[in-house]
Formats: structure tokens, sequence, C-alpha cells
């Protein structure tokens, strides 16, 4: 391995304005929690219903488009079967140490399994965003790019879990951020600078899709590091659920392709995982990562779950839940119109614009037992608020028939902003 080699560039000294942030925000966040469309407390019940445990509306049951739960594994017998039988295995739910140190024996089956169905090395992690934390430094590092620092390059609408780190990787490299699915954009960098790491997401949180195709063909040309966090399209897409990234990658993930993956979300379980290329690589994040060196696994429940789930990703029920899924997507798309319409994909904005009069909007759907995700910025843009729904195979068609109704009553009687809280 040569000696790492600092870019000239100069570095920009900052990436985070967290007190503008607050200070724009707050009363939007403020209304939100008021209104009880944020901190909901509630336990699970039959499908995608759940019966509130708190605030004014307790005991109310409510229809659920907020959890990204899209294939419904969430609520699967089998998976909660699996996180019971894990924890009475062994005695434990929780080993407080270090994985560098001692793992759960489980942690090494679920990683061999994830791996084979995958067809990746896999590393499990408690969160995405902690396999994030862990991943983007070293790439930064330039440990996995011939020793030479990459020029670190965001999608300007990558993920929190992601951008977040932005200031932390300045400290290693140069880091830029360029518009969203901005290949032209991308390839001017390319052409400037030897290594180039791009960060992205493989499907979008708010709706949309990273241009892999582009992307790899910049990977052909340039030798494009590419590092896709694809937690919304796991489990979605491929024979294997392997998601909506990897499915389209070559079979061998080679030096240069890193994918971040959800164990929750489609898969239906809890925790976040890497899918690797090398075994270098997989011998530096067993090193180096910060959450691997310096923290736990996923705890024993989560992993009895992630199995159990892998197992369901080996049947035919996988293929059956992607096509019920699909079917709740068209069946949504032929009665309401959205900028997503006809993307095989299960998120749906529907934009109001005014912050308040996005609230008002999901509060009047509350009321109607239909609770669904008020979004405004900063997960928005300023002034392009609204209501996110996330559609499951297992919402009920009749649940969905009555969402529908609801969303255009509302659109067709306008959208009013309320009186700003004194």
């Amino acid at each position: 391995m040569s000696a790492v080699e600092v870019p000239s560039a100069k570095r920009p000294t900052r990436f985070r304005n967290t007190a503008s942030v607050i200070d724009r925000t707050r009363m939007h966040f403020e209304a939100a929690h008021h209104r009880g469309l944020m901190a909901v407390y509630g336990r699970s019940m039959e499908g995608r219903a759940v019966s509130l445990t708190g605030g004014e509306r307790r005991d109310n049951t409510i229809i659920d488009y907020v959890r990204c739960s899209y294939l419904g594994l969430d609520n699967h017998p089998a998976i909660v079967a699996g996180a019971v039988t894990a924890i009475e295995a062994y005695g434990s739910l929780h080993w407080s140490c270090a994985r560098t140190r001692l793992n759960f024996g489980l942690i090494g089956d679920l990683e061999v399994t994830l791996s084979q169905l995958f067809g990746a090395r896999v590393v499990a992690y408690s969160t995405v965003m902690v396999a994030n934390l862990g991943a983007l430094p070293i790439i930064a590092s330039g440990h996995l790019t011939q020793g030479q620092r990459p020029v670190m390059v965001f999608d300007r609408l990558a993920h929190a879990s992601l951008a977040f780190h932005k200031a932390v990787v300045a400290e290693e490299t140069q880091v830029e951020t360029i518009p969203h699915n901005d290949l032209d954009a991308l390839e001017q960098i390319c052409r400037k600078h030897a290594i180039v790491a791009y960060v992205c997401d493989g499907v979008c949180s708010m709706g949309g899709v990273a241009p892999i195709e582009g992307l790899l063909q910049l990977q052909e040309k340039y030798g494009l590091f590419l590092y896709i966090d694809d937690a919304h399209g796991i489990s979605l897409f491929g024979e294997n659920g392997e998601g909506f990234a990897r499915s389209q990658l070559p079979r061998d993930l080679g030096e240069r392709t890193i994918v971040a993956a959800s164990l929750g979300k489609g898969f239906g379980a809890s925790g976040g995982m890497l899918m690797l290329g090398t075994a270098y690589q997989e011998a530096l994040f067993r090193s180096y990562s910060i959450p691997y060196a310096f923290s736990a696994s996923p705890n024993l429940a989560a992993v009895g779950a992630a199995l159990a789930s892998a197992e369901i990703h080996r049947t035919s029920e996988l293929k059956d839940r992607q096509g019920q899924l699909a079917e709740r997507i068209a069946f949504f798309d032929q009665r309401i119109e959205t900028a997503q319409r006809s993307a095989p994909l299960p998120i749906r904005m529907i934009e109001v614009g005014d912050e308040f009069a996005a609230i008002d909007f999901a509060e009047r759907l509350l009321d109607d037992g239909l609770y669904t995700s008020v979004t405004f910025f900063p997960t928005v843009a300023r002034g392009r608020a609204g209501i996110r729904i996330c559609l499951t195979a297992s919402h009920d068609l009749t649940d969905l028939e009555r969402l529908c109704r609801k969303i255009q009553s509302y659109e067709q009687s306008g959208f009013t902003a309320a009186l700003h809280p004194e």
C-alpha cells in the first residue's frame, strides 16, 4: 500500500449549521408535536393497524402509513419468533463489548447467511447510520483507493444519515456536493481529480432513485468509487431481495463499490449492514470501523429476527409480498397523482407547499384514523412541505381506498394554512 496523498485543494471548514436549522424550523416542529403528529406512541395490531397508547387520541386505532416496513414483515410471526428464540437460546439480550473482542455466535451466522443471500461480504451493524459512520471515514482515508485520498462527492439530497458525516469526512479529504443525480457535474469532478468517491442513496426516502447505470458507466470510465445507501430499496427488488442497487450491480462487487442497507424497513427486522466486495475491505472494516471497534453488535433479538427474515427471503413468500406491494402501488397511483406516479417504489409524496397547511392536512387525516408523515424543511426544501405516504404489502385495499378518498376530498377543497401558533 503506497503512502497516502492529501489533495492540494483547500478543504472546506463548515458543513453544518445546526443553530440555523433549529431557528428556522422550531415553530413547525412545535406545531406538529402539539397537534399529535410527532412522537406518537402505540402498539401494533393486525396488518397496518396501530392502537394508540398515549396522548389525546389514546385507545384510538389508526391505519399507519408511516412505517417503512414495505413488505409488511415487521409483524411476521416467524420474525417475532426468531427474536424470542434467539434470546431464549443465549439467555441474554446484549453483550456490552466491542465486536473486535467478543461476539454472539449468531451474529457470525447472520453475516454468513446475508453474504450468501446477497452475493457480497456482509458486515452487520446496529443501524444503517452507524454503518455509514464507520464506512465513510475509511473511504476518505484513501485505504480503499490505492493509498490516495479520494475527493468525496455527496449527492445534494443524500439522506441525513449520510450528509451528517460530511464534517468528519472533510477532516480527511476534500468534500464536494453536487445537484441531485447530476451525472454531468459528477463527471466534471472525475475529469479534474484522479480519485473520486460518490455518496448517494439507492432509493431516496422522499421518492426517486439513483441512476445506477450511469454511475456504473462513470465507474468504468474513471474508476469512480461508489458508496450507495440502499436502506429503502432492500428486499423490494431482486430474486433474493438484494435491493434496488445490488440487483443492478455486477455479480462481483469488486473493490470500487460498497452498498449499505437496512435490516429493518423492507427486510422487516432491525439493524443495518454493509455489502463489501473484497476480503481486504472486510478485514479493514473489522479493525478500523469506529462502531465495530468501539461499540457493540446488534442485540440478540435483532439478530434472531434478521435470521428469520433471511429464511423468508429464500422462499416464494418474498416474491408474493413483492407482488402484493406492486399491486398496492398501482392501486394508489390509479387514484392519486403524485410526482412519483408509476415508479415501482412504495414512497409517495403529496406536496402542499406551506408548512402549516401541511400540518393541517396531516392532522385532518389523523383525525380520520389515517396516520401519515408530515414533512417540511430540513427533510424537504423550504416551501415544499407535504405528507409522505409509505405503502406496504399488508395495507388492506379498503383502508387504502379510504385514504385515497380523503386525499381527493382535501385536494378538491384546497389547502389552507392554519394560524401560526402564538
